[in-house]
């Protein structure tokens, strides 16, 4: 795994949601009982999680913030810091992992 393929794989993601209107946001996903926001919500969590792990830093919460039409951007924001931290294979691998379960599962 690359970091081209997984800058590649969340392209693909905020291509597809990057235009969502709040209903769309609040629709429940079709794995799982959770809505879509939800969903995506834990998706950057756990991106932001790899990168912490990375930095050798301690793992934050990604605050959850009231406007889901941010949630691209957060993807995008905690992407970029994976990437900048230098992960190992292992870390893109399940990033990019992650990133296709959840555009499989809205």
């Amino acid at each position: 795994m690359s970091a081209a393929e997984l800058d590649k794989a969340v392209q693909l993601l905020v291509r597809q949601i990057a235009h969502w209107q709040q209903p769309r946001w609040a629709a429940v996903a079709t794995a799982g009982n959770v809505s879509r926001a939800d969903l995506v919500h834990r998706l950057v969590q756990e991106v932001a999680n790899l990168a912490a792990d990375a930095e050798g830093e301690p793992r934050r919460v990604v605050p959850r913030l009231d406007n889901d039409l941010a949630l691209p951007d957060q993807l995008r924001v905690v992407t970029a810091d994976l990437l900048a931290a230098h992960p190992g294979d292992e870390a893109l691998a399940r990033a990019a992992a992650e990133v296709t379960a959840t555009r499989s599962a809205l």
